[in-house]
């Protein structure tokens, strides 16, 4: 039995939330197609119970790259974010940041290779910017529940400087650090990401290993990455990461030397519509020029962008549908009154797992067993993103004090506990919903018809004025999103007083 506090606005929210991801799931392509996928998954299992760890060249500089480009880039970010926080409030500074942080860091990489090459250039950049740009939000957030009064206290002429740090900085300091340690970790299995585009991470050895079915080669480097995740909380101490970041920049691999002509013309040529390069060229008029342009972009929207748009929206709300699901259905197992010691430490090794695998690998060993088509990635994205919204929220559930009193049982969990983290959890889930819009980019790099399969496209056939183009129209539709997912949720719920 649920507490009756619980029964109104969350339920019709939810309610509301199921039916909106129901209807999407319906016009998903969800057909399995996979004809024997057995022994395709016999393969798998052979190889996770015999993984290889001798069969990768240049391991340990892989695990090590991963590492070093995971925190510079968080470096980096910090530097871009720490101060764009302090005027996050400026609506311009807060709309140019949401637009940076909507478009992901596949997409960064491949914008800064077509610059830079495989340049450590490229991978630290491709991190910095989305990750600065959200410290930049949520530092901002952070700061604006420091304590107001605490100003008052300071002697007459305190510097500015001091004020900031100990007025506000001081008091949440603690929330501000564990955000850090919470984006590295994200920035880990990023930077895994981008060896999918050929950068020298985890990445790039693990999805060669898998295409080519070395499978036992597959699983010695997911149970690499997976350690090197879970053990986060041992190897990365504060007063080490000075160390780390001096032998991350020492240790980067060369940087090929920078053509300032070929810059110059991505810059001054390859970016622009063919209308408009014929205009620089004289062979047009200018009106001739903006006519062939806008012709160029009604069929791009209608060929591309608007199908693009229509496949993400179905596959990410199927998949947030899916993740909601996941998380009520687990959520008890992970919640240590109910579960008990030895089902809740198999809920954490499960939940560990389930948040450590890039979604780009569980949607290829997916779309192996069932087929290409939307269910492969709806898995995917909803496995991987359930288990972090698990890992959060479970740790808010067993905060919460057992009293003798309760219930027991999953009638106590559903009376007491569920209530006090259910907002909360939604929060999560809606602010999920932006990331999982953001994670179809690189789904479409497998043949899903998103807005990210439009983009690979258009980057592979050099074709990069529409591939800019895309990007900015996935920008906005992030954005746009994530403004209806906050306006659904209630604007006052996590919404912090203006500094």
């Amino acid at each position: 039995m649920l507490n009756l506090a619980f029964i109104g606005r969350w339920q019709r929210l939810t309610l509301g939330l199921w039916l909106v991801c129901f209807c999407a799931f319906l016009l998903a392509d969800t057909e399995v197609i996979a004809l024997e996928p057995w022994n395709e998954l016999g393969r798998m299992l052979a190889g996770f119970m015999t993984p290889d760890f001798f069969a990768t060249e240049h391991l340990i500089d892989a695990l090590w790259q991963t590492v070093s480009f995971a925190l510079l880039g968080i470096s980096l970010g910090l530097v871009i974010g720490v101060p764009l926080s302090l005027v996050y409030h400026h609506p311009l500074v807060a709309a140019g940041c949401a637009f940076i942080r909507a478009i992901h860091e596949i997409f960064w990489a491949l914008l800064f290779l077509q610059l830079f090459g495989l340049s450590p250039v490229t991978g630290v950049l491709a991190l910095a910017l989305p990750y600065g740009t959200t410290f930049a939000r949520v530092f901002h957030d952070i700061l604006c529940r420091a304590p107001k009064d605490t100003a008052d206290t300071f002697p007459g002429g305190t510097d500015v400087l001091s004020r900031w740090l100990y007025g506000k900085v001081a008091h949440v300091l603690p929330e501000l650090l564990a955000y850090t340690r919470y984006r590295f970790e994200c920035a880990l299995r990023s930077s895994a990401v981008l060896g999918f585009v050929g950068m020298p991470t985890l990445g790039f050895h693990l999805e060669s290993a898998f295409k080519q079915g070395n499978y036992s080669e597959g699983a010695a480097l997911l149970l690499l990455f997976i350690l090197l995740i879970g053990t986060l909380s041992y190897w990365c101490r504060r007063w080490l990461l000075p160390f780390y970041v001096v032998a991350a920049v020492y240790f980067l691999p060369p940087a090929a030397g920078l053509d300032g002509s070929l810059i110059w013309r991505f810059i001054s040529e390859d970016i622009w519509p063919h209308g408009l390069r014929q205009w620089q060229l004289g062979d047009l008029g200018l009106g001739a020029a903006l006519a062939d342009t806008l012709g160029w972009l009604r069929g791009l929207v209608l060929s591309q962008a608007l199908p693009g748009i229509m496949a993400t929206l179905v596959l990410a709300l199927g998949a947030l549908g899916m993740t909601h699901l996941l998380v009520c259905f687990l959520l008890p197992l992970a919640y240590k009154p109910l579960s008990g010691r030895l089902l809740s430490g198999t809920s954490t090794l499960s939940l560990l797992l389930m948040r450590s695998i890039p979604e780009y690998i569980l949607a290829f060993v997916f779309m192996l067993l069932l087929g290409p088509s939307m269910l492969p990635a709806m898995l995917a994205l909803a496995l991987h993103n359930a288990g972090l919204i698990l890992f959060l929220t479970a740790r808010s559930a067993n905060r919460v004090p057992v009293r003798d009193e309760d219930k027991g049982g999953l009638d106590g969990f559903g009376y007491r506990v569920l209530p006090a983290i259910y907002p909360g959890m939604m929060a999560l889930l809606f602010y999920r919903f932006e990331v999982i819009l953001r994670e179809t980019a690189i789904l479409g790099m497998l043949g899903v018809a998103t807005l990210g399969f439009y983009i690979d496209s258009n980057f592979s056939e050099i074709r990069f004025a529409g591939a800019l183009v895309l990007m900015g129209i996935t920008a906005m539709v992030n954005v746009f999103v994530d403004a209806a997912a906050r306006r659904v949720l209630g604007q006052g719920m996590h919404k912090t007083e203006r500094c």
